[in-house]
């Protein structure tokens, strides 16, 4: 039996872990087809986004390369099974990893590159940064359709820990498979770090507050759950 027609309950989370009042993450999964639709609309922009890439890199890497794409198309991909009765642990784990990640990641590299992102006209920068930072908002929304079970988190974590791989310590094929920067990877630029290093602390930061994240609501929930038999004898 399909679950679409209805809201999930929501747990009694910390703030930390569920930020977004009830009555907006309701609304959210109300209209849900319409963040799918968003999502989409984001992923098919991302993609073209990154054509100049994927001409320069080997196709056996392309997977790897689009990242920011590949995260709206996982949530997009988690809440349309979802709403058709189905929802995939894996997948929504992977999509909530790759919306903290590259919901934060983006901004990040923006603000600290952000005189080499001149070029940049400024509608295109406001862009990127605002509609980045709502995807971390979209992933806070999906602790309502999952428990984080962690064998879908342990998917998440192997995706993302070899995006890590070959994006900053072994490329495999060709040149590390990151997002373009607008400087070389050796420029020096702050703490002894030089570019690479830079953006590679904070997608290393921010993967590692993905997966503390998940896992704390996994255990947040175990709990609020252990609690419901005896407040109701």
């Amino acid at each position: 039996m399909s679950v679409s027609s209805r809201i999930p309950h929501r747990d009694p989370l910390p703030r930390y872990l569920a930020p977004i009042p009830k009555k907006i993450e309701d609304v959210a999964l109300r209209f849900a087809w319409l963040i799918v639709a968003i999502n989409l609309v984001g992923t098919a922009f991302g993609f073209w986004y990154y054509s100049g890439q994927f001409a320069r890199t080997p196709a056996v890497m392309w997977p790897w390369v689009p990242d920011s794409p590949m995260a709206t198309l996982f949530i997009a991909l988690a809440i349309a099974a979802w709403k058709l009765g189905s929802e995939l642990p894996w997948l929504t784990a992977l999509a909530f990893f790759g919306n903290v990640i590259l919901g934060l990641w983006t901004p990040y590299t923006l603000v600290v590159f952000a005189d080499q992102y001149s070029y940049l006209h400024p509608l295109m920068y406001q862009f990127l940064f605002w509609s980045h930072l709502a995807m971390v908002l979209q992933a806070y929304v999906l602790h309502r359709i999952t428990d984080f079970p962690v064998w879908g988190v342990a998917v998440a974590v192997v995706w993302y820990t070899s995006n890590l791989i070959v994006d900053y310590f072994i490329p495999v094929v060709g040149e590390p498979h990151h997002t373009a920067i607008p400087l070389p990877r050796d420029e020096p630029m702050f703490l002894g770090a030089d570019a690479l290093g830079v953006i590679a602390t904070g997608e290393v930061t921010f993967t590692l507050l993905a997966c503390f994240l998940a896992l704390a609501t996994r255990v947040k929930k175990l709990e609020a759950h252990a609690r419901t038999p005896s407040s109701e004898n």
